[in-house]
């Protein structure tokens, strides 16, 4: 696991399918316990980073949408 890179750098996708590659590998059954507790560890990691962009994408959507509803706005609002 020390060839894969930093989660900090990790797009949301890439982080995603490589959680996803975690879980597959720990439903497998067949890894060793450190090895197990390792890929338990890089899982736990990668939500966290999953759930951090998602919560900054949905800040900048709060931010974004008050902006989107003036009518003073760059935009034509339609309803």
């Amino acid at each position: 696991m020390t060839d894969t890179p930093a989660i900090a750098a990790l797009g949301y996708e890439e982080a995603r399918d490589q959680l996803a590659e975690v879980v597959r590998a720990l439903e497998a059954g067949n890894v060793p316990l450190e090895a197990a507790l390792q890929l338990w560890e890089r899982g736990e990691a990668l939500a966290a980073h999953c759930q951090a962009l998602l919560d900054g994408a949905r800040r900048r959507l709060d931010e974004a949408a008050p902006a989107a509803s003036r009518p003073d706005a760059d935009h034509e609002v339609t309803t």
